[in-house]
């Protein structure tokens, strides 16, 4: 579909809305994909930008992005030099975004760029930070995709206390502030409500249009599932624990050391009291091996607690986030 000549106005307009996409090989679908968004993001009427992320895409996407921005240049394209992976597209992209909603969708058209204004529509109804798309009925076989998402779901949920039916869909819709206020690394792009829940976000979900893949296969496949259960364990101790390590890490040292020296008390009564022998016991060595475990845990958490103050106080990182502040105080140039 040939589309009109984008106005100087439209191209200078801040955006309102910013949707970000990593892309990975998905040369075929790239025409649909800008004709379908464009679309649907017109149809709300407000300025707004796209901003693509090429994930070292080798099937020649990259060219078919830069045809796209030479036409319409609120199509930002940022390449990177090899597949970095699908969190580092997100987070480049929201590093990019300067909308004051950003929504995320994936590049293989099973998201549907029509149900956008739905998302935007439950997020200003509702005043809510994150809106999550959830696919009641998914395209996918059940035994391979479905069944194993549902697990994880679950699991996800109960795990960080922030309960969605539907992690893994990648079409959400985020205030600015949320996404500017969440680091990235390894696969933790699916977590992002989870780890935005320390700033007290409102999330909310809506049921979403989920579409069979028209082209290529996917990038997924079981072994996933293994590295969503240890980037949980990751996010369980960054929710819980991120700013008091401390505390869980001491806990574990006390209790075995505790429980060394209560041995070790019971063993000495056993020697001097009873007269009994216990240089053979394994006990004895279980008392021993608990005491120096526990000795370990304790200087761990010590190590974890100045290692985690060193990351806030060098980045300057706060601890809080302001939701709203009325009758500000006036700053000192004032």
């Amino acid at each position: 579909m040939r589309r009109p000549p984008i106005t100087d106005a439209k191209k200078h307009m801040d955006p309102e809305i910013s949707v970000v996409i990593p892309l990975y090989n998905e040369v075929e679908s790239i025409p649909a994909l800008y004709d379908e968004l464009t679309a649907a993001l017109e149809a709300t009427g407000r300025p707004y930008e796209v901003v693509v992320v090429d994930d070292g895409s080798k099937d020649g996407s990259f060219d078919r992005l830069r045809e796209i921005n030479a036409r319409d240049p609120r199509w930002q394209i940022i390449r990177f030099r090899r597949n970095f992976g699908q969190t580092a597209g997100f987070a480049a992209g929201f590093a990019a975004a300067q909308g004051d909603i950003v929504i995320t969708s994936d590049a293989d058209l099973q998201n549907d760029p029509q149900d956008i204004p739905k998302l935007i529509a439950k997020m200003e109804e509702g005043g809510y930070d994150i809106v999550s798309g959830w696919r009641v009925d998914r395209k996918e076989p059940f035994l391979s995709r479905r069944l194993p998402s549902m697990m994880a779901n679950r699991m996800i949920s109960g795990a960080t206390g922030v309960s969605l039916h539907d992690y893994g869909c990648s079409l959400k819709a985020y205030r600015s502030e949320v996404v500017k206020n969440v680091n990235l690394y390894g696969e933790l792009h699916r977590f992002i409500p989870a780890l935005a829940s320390w700033m007290g976000v409102e999330v909310a979900e809506v049921p979403v249009n989920d579409r069979a893949r028209k082209f290529g296969a996917s990038k997924y496949g079981i072994g996933r599932t293994f590295r969503v259960m240890l980037d949980l364990i990751s996010v369980r101790f960054l929710l819980g624990y991120a700013t008091r390590p401390i505390h869980v890490f001491g806990r574990l040292g006390l209790i075995m050391g505790g429980l060394g020296i209560l041995i070790g008390i019971f063993l000495t009564f056993v020697k001097f009291v009873l007269g009994q022998d216990i240089g053979n016991r394994p006990l004895l060595m279980l008392a021993i091996l608990l005491v120096i475990v526990g000795v370990q845990m304790l200087s761990m958490g010590l190590l974890a607690e100045m290692v985690m103050r060193t990351y806030y106080e060098a980045q300057d990182k706060p601890i809080y986030v302001v939701r709203d502040w009325l009758s500000k105080p006036p700053t000192e140039e004032s």
